[in-house]
């Protein structure tokens, strides 16, 4: 199942890189891509799975004024 995340405020492509290694550990995420030019979050997950409120406090303990839209 693919889930793409639409964010604002990120605005570091180090911290986009950060998230990407921690939410890509998540179990039940096959893969994960975060993007900082395109300023989105797109996720591979096993059928089934919710990671977001996983992935919204990964994101906000590494870019706190980070937001989804």
């Amino acid at each position: 199942m693919k889930k793409i995340y639409r964010v604002e405020n990120l605005e570091c492509a180090n911290c986009a890189a950060k998230m990407e290694r921690e939410i890509s550990h998540l179990s039940g995420v096959r893969s994960a891509s975060v993007s900082f030019i395109a300023q989105k979050i797109t996720l591979e997950l096993d059928e089934g799975v919710d990671v977001e409120a996983d992935i919204k406090k990964i994101c906000r303990k590494i870019e706190p004024d980070m937001r989804f839209k």
